[in-house]
């Protein structure tokens, strides 16, 4: 297909998915004070209503990764829209916790695919040295999803309630999968022929194995897997909080710092394909630029640990500019691994992404709620210092290992050119 007819029939319509699933999965965050005032939640129970997406989203990220590789995006992603529309219904007539628990994980379940599906569509049809500019337009598409969970859902709020805005939510996720239905190809049979040609496609277990034992995949996860759960886990919910509970501000200023936040995704995802691509020409591999993405996004929860007073809104926006960063595993996992084994692999990494990030959003929530509210039931600053740093903790760990694998590389290359009497080279980067 052209350029244009890629654009309009496989880009739009599975970024658009993509776009739906950050909406919803990020809607919380505005939604809280709404959902707190109505249920009478604790921090536990609120981290562990929004988390219930991400532990479904990933309960089906395996199913719906071999689905990809045998079917294909535009067979698979239809009927899961509809599932997330049923939940989305689910959710605005829920009643108490447990219901609106269920409909949460129903949500999670429907959308599990959106961005894998994504991912595969544009795998199939764009040339390998274009994904980290295509991958870096879809997360950006993300990202003007969660925007639109902040100031347009904050607004919307003044024409219905949380109820009827999820059942919007649930009409859009069903016209979705229509549209999907209607306008997306099916991959060409030379697509699915040539990744079988070689060798019989793995299947099951082996796949997943395969998946896990790859080089590359065990790099890049190792670096980056634990950041994209911080991520997602802290952007979808508790930035607000912070911002209200440590920073002070409304909750309109919040929706607007929100909406700032979320703004600078679609750019940090732009720059960070455009980056690795202007890298990737003058050969340094996509693994060091996580490398060095992940090491600013660390220094940024610094500001966090250390409750940088200064300016409480730059850290918010900055937080989410610099943690766009983690979407680059994605483009590198696509390039590295077999065709037949990219929706696994994609899939695979966001099932990983989604537990971590279910850990991180409940977890959280638990270490705050060790201190005491006060009487507007705000907890206190050093709760969350101290909730960071357990996570800055955690993060540390890959980045000075990838470190000392360099190092160790760079002096083992610089000892055996010594010892040949030529001279010292950069060691080669594996992707």
């Amino acid at each position: 297909m052209s350029g244009r007819a890629v654009f309009v029939l496989v880009f739009l319509p599975f970024a658009l998915g993509h776009y739906l699933s950050s909406l919803i999965r990020t809607v919380n965050a505005t939604l809280a004070p709404q959902l707190m005032a109505a249920l009478a939640l604790s921090p536990a129970q609120l981290g562990l209503l929004t988390s219930a997406f991400f532990l479904a989203f990933a309960l089906v990220q395996l199913p719906v990764g071999m689905a990809l590789d045998r079917w294909g995006p535009a067979r698979v992603q239809p009927p899961m829209l509809l599932l997330a529309a049923l939940g989305a219904l689910a959710f605005s007539g829920g009643r108490d916790f447990a219901q609106l628990l269920a409909a949460r994980a129903l949500i999670g379940l429907g959308l599990g695919g959106c961005f894998m599906s994504a991912v595969k569509a544009v795998s199939i049809w764009v040339a390998p040295a274009r994904l980290p500019s295509v991958q870096g337009y879809l997360i950006a598409a993300g990202g003007l999803g969660a925007a639109s969970a902040t100031l347009p859902v904050r607004l919307a709020l003044h024409y219905t309630d949380w109820r009827g805005l999820f059942v919007g939510l649930a009409a859009a996720a069903a016209a979705l999968a229509l549209l999907i239905r209607l306008v997306a190809p099916a991959a060409p049979p030379a697509a699915s022929s040539a990744a079988t040609a070689t060798a019989p496609r793995p299947a099951g277990l082996a796949a997943l194995r395969e998946v896990l034992q790859h080089p590359a995949f065990r790099e890049v996860a190792q670096l980056v897997l634990v950041p994209h759960m911080v991520f997602f886990g802290i952007q979808g919910l508790w930035i607000s909080r912070w911002l209200t509970d440590v920073a002070g501000f409304s909750e309109a200023a919040v929706a607007y710092l929100l909406y700032l936040g979320m703004a600078a995704v679609i750019f940090g995802a732009i720059a960070v394909g455009m980056l690795t691509e202007w890298a990737g020409r003058r050969g340094v591999a996509p693994i060091s630029v996580a490398a060095a993405g992940v090491a600013l996004f660390i220094a940024v929860q610094l500001g966090f640990v250390c409750n940088w007073a200064p300016s409480y809104q730059l850290l918010s926006v900055i937080f989410t500019l610099v943690g766009t960063v983690t979407g680059i595993e994605y483009a590198i996992v696509a390039q590295s691994l077999p065709a037949a084994l990219t929706g696994r692999g994609a899939t695979c990494l966001n099932l990983l992404i989604f537990l971590g990030a279910f850990a991180v959003q409940a977890g959280f929530g638990l270490v705050v709620g060790c201190w005491r509210p006060d009487f507007l039931q705000h907890y206190p600053a050093q709760a969350y210092q101290v909730a960071f740093a357990v996570l800055v903790l955690l993060q540390l760990r890959g980045l000075l290992l990838f470190a000392r694998r360099r190092w160790g590389a760079g002096a083992q290359s610089g000892k055996i050119d010594h010892q040949s009497g030529s001279p010292a080279t950069s060691p080669p980067i594996a992707r």
